[in-house]
């Protein structure tokens, strides 16, 4: 069957003119395809098109090329008063340059802060995530990746990622200090960020807070680095700090990513903050799942406590429990292990591949009214992490909400699942016949 193809330019007529100082951006839309109702509609009301000065602005602040629009925005079209179609550009990740829909409805994105490591992917993402740990201790301090010494502060390494990756990839830069600083202070920081990566890209990457506080932080720095309360001896204010943090970077006009959601129960009460990005974490999760189970059927096998005493050693070890903790009875060490694993599905299909989690926070966003929001999945390892989550994207409940999504990872492990072992097989022939060998 075929289809009729309409352009803004097909609008055109000597009754329908583009705004005389605006024929040069408009010219950066003619091609933008119009629904066929919406072409009857429009051909009977439009008198003129131009563009909005949002789009004059975004056109400007990227020195963006003749006859396009740039990477990551969508375009959309308002009719105004007298007549008047403006063209505007609304920052969206899902969109390349000229309005076009990136390959897939589900986003990448890469954990790194090393410009040298994102180059080679920086076309294939639509967001980067970094936060200190990544700066500092992955990248600026560390001689193998930091090659030569060349980057010395962080502004110059994010100066560099977002030449990088230019305008279509958002940057997630998370804050310093959510704990010694006051508002005014955190949101300098914000700005500084903003003027730098500019507010189409930024976005403020908040951490969730739980017991850690103003007053207990230090805890984490010295000694067994080890906080003295567990980690549900929470007061309202400081579980929510984080929460708050966010809202009022909302506010102020910043996107947030809302981070280290590691246990689906968290993840509502993370949407109230009104994150652009919230985040779903499943590596340790998994591990820490397995570790437990193992345990457990060896002790089913064999009655040796030694098994519990293992999984109260992880407990207090990833903090489950605190140090006052650390001699809890092996009764109730076995039954917080089978609870939790109860809790996540890991003896059936729900949860056996440590996903349940996504699984249960993609249903969380079936009923947000955040529609602009987006999951990340993030923190993966291992040789099934992604494939199984690449699986989870194909069951039919999610197919509605896969435009949702971002994965995010160290460039690294995405750039593994690029490959298998056919690949050799085959490069192996082929090289071999074109370089006239059997």
């Amino acid at each position: 069957m075929n289809t009729v193809s309409c352009t803004l330019n097909t609008l055109l007529n000597d009754d329908v003119l583009v705004i005389e100082d605006q024929k040069k951006d408009v010219a950066r839309v003619l091609d933008f395809n119009l629904p066929l109702e919406e072409y009857d509609f429009l051909k009977k009301h439009v008198k003129k098109i131009g563009v909005t000065k949002e789009f004059e602005r975004v056109i400007s602040t990227f020195k963006t090329p003749d006859n396009e629009t740039p990477d990551g925005f969508k375009i959309e079209c308002r009719l105004e008063a007298n007549g008047v179609l403006r063209a505007d550009l609304i920052r969206d990740i899902s969109y390349e340059k000229n309005g076009k829909k990136r390959p897939t409805n589900v986003l990448y994105s890469a954990d790194s802060a090393n410009p040298y490591e994102v180059a080679p992917i920086s076309k294939m993402i639509a967001n980067l995530t970094c936060n200190p740990g990544i700066i500092y201790d992955l990248f600026i301090n560390n001689p193998k990746a930091n090659v030569g010494n060349l980057f010395k502060t962080r502004d110059e390494v994010m100066e560099e990622i977002g030449r990088i990756l230019g305008p279509g990839s958002d940057i997630s830069v998370e804050l310093n200090d959510p704990f010694g600083k006051s508002d005014s202070e955190l949101l300098e920081e914000a700005a500084k960020f903003r003027e730098m990566l500019t507010d189409y890209r930024v976005v403020i990457k908040v951490p969730h807070t739980g017991p850690v506080t103003k007053e207990n932080v230090s805890e984490l720095l010295s000694g067994d680095k080890k906080l003295s309360r567990a980690c549900t001896d929470v007061t309202t204010e400081s579980a929510f700090r984080g929460h708050n943090l966010a809202l009022m970077l909302q506010e102020n006009g910043y996107r947030v990513n809302f981070t280290l959601m590691f246990e689906p129960y968290q993840t509502a009460l993370a949407l109230q903050a009104k994150p652009y990005f919230v985040n779903s974490f499943v590596r340790h999760r998994l591990m820490q799942s397995e570790m437990m189970d193992l345990s457990l059927k060896q002790f089913n096998a064999t009655g040796n406590v030694k098994c519990i005493e293992a999984i109260r050693d992880m407990f207090l070890e990833k903090d489950y429990i605190a140090m006052d903790q650390a001699n809890m009875d092996l009764i109730s060490v076995k039954k917080m292990a089978e609870a939790i694993l109860k809790y996540r599905h890991f003896d059936d299909a729900e949860g056996s591949d440590g996903l349940d989690g996504v699984r249960h926070n993609l249903r969380l966003f079936k009923n947000t009214n955040l529609d602009d929001s987006r999951l990340i999945i993030c923190s993966m390892e291992g040789e099934l992490n992604y494939p199984d989550i690449d699986k989870l994207l194909m069951e039919k409940e999610f197919e509605d909400l896969i435009h949702r999504v971002v994965i995010t990872a160290e460039p690294n492990y995405l750039a593994r699942f690029t490959s298998c072992n056919q690949v050799v097989s085959y490069q192996r022939r082929f090289m071999n016949a074109a370089n006239g060998q059997k």
